[in-house]
């Protein structure tokens, strides 16, 4: 889709490396990555040399893979939430069930999230004719800059980071009997991967700055508010985190994890532009 003159000059190490598969081409760059980062004091330039074969590895990729991908991910979270709605009739944790249910927690808002957002992009592969300048691709491209990968990372980041420093601020141990390991790591921890690999998929439009952050502003106030109006309605926090903080902890609070949220998606833009070679809008 992206190409340049500067592909058609490769040297035979490049030309195994584009003609191998994709998945080859992972682990020889995983290969190299380790080899590099020991053997030289240039990570950078690695960087560049990991991000510049894996563009043209994309470059080459059909359009049948990139649909194995977003339907192999969009399988995956369609079997975690409903393998998580099939515990409705379970007897689960205190506060689990009130007002609200499953959908005032983020980490299960972000896997219908991610569900939608690789439904839609499965269905956009399967369109005939150009599909990079369809109403779905302009769609699937806002969910995944301003939503999906901003949302998700900052699931996973925010959680891990709570979990080691005390987990029953987020995820007490009485969580354990009803959610398994495999789940917990179904929500926390495979959105990393699955949303990197987006990125070597296929690239994405992202819009004006100012605008995708406003966005993201009235969104992140609107979820403060739910989880405010949660507590007031039946006096439960929705994360035991916030019962330990007085209204300017929860006012700083908010804003820490807004800048977090801001931050990885200014992360998103730079890494769509370093992957695929400019920044589209």
């Amino acid at each position: 889709m992206l190409h340049s003159a500067a592909y058609e000059r490769h040297t035979p190490l490049l030309y195994f490396l584009k003609n191998s598969g994709p998945l080859v081409c992972a682990l020889q760059c995983a290969f190299a990555l380790i080899f590099f980062s020991i053997f030289t004091l240039q990570p950078a330039a690695f960087i560049s040399l990991y991000f510049a074969l894996w563009k043209s590895v994309c470059y080459k990729m059909t359009s049948s893979l990139k649909s194995v991908y977003h339907i192999s991910a969009f399988s995956w979270y369609a079997f975690v939430v409903m393998t998580l709605a099939a515990k409705d009739g379970e007897e689960l944790p205190p506060g689990i069930c009130a007002y609200g249910g499953p959908w005032k927690y983020l980490t299960f808002l972000n896997l219908i999230l991610q569900m939608l957002f690789f439904g839609l992009t499965a269905v956009n592969d399967l369109q005939r004719g150009k599909k990079s300048d369809s109403t779905l691709k302009r769609f699937t491209d806002l969910i995944f800059s301003v939503f999906a990968f901003p949302v998700g990372m900052f699931v996973v980041l925010l959680f891990w980071a709570l979990f080691a420093y005390d987990r029953e601020l987020v995820y007490p141990a009485t969580m354990d009997a009803f959610i398994p390991p495999w789940i917990n790591h179904a929500m926390h921890t495979v959105v990393f991967p699955l949303l990197l690999g987006e990125f070597l998929v296929q690239p994405h439009a992202y819009p004006r700055t100012k605008n995708a952050l406003a966005t993201l502003g009235l969104v992140g106030a609107g979820y403060l508010f739910w989880i405010l109006w949660v507590h007031v309605k039946v006096g439960i926090w929705v994360y035991p985190l916030l019962g330990h903080l007085n209204a300017v902890g929860l006012l700083g609070f908010f804003c820490f994890n807004m800048s977090l949220v801001t931050l990885i998606y200014l992360l998103g833009d730079k890494l769509n532009s370093r992957v695929w070679g400019k920044k589209l809008h």
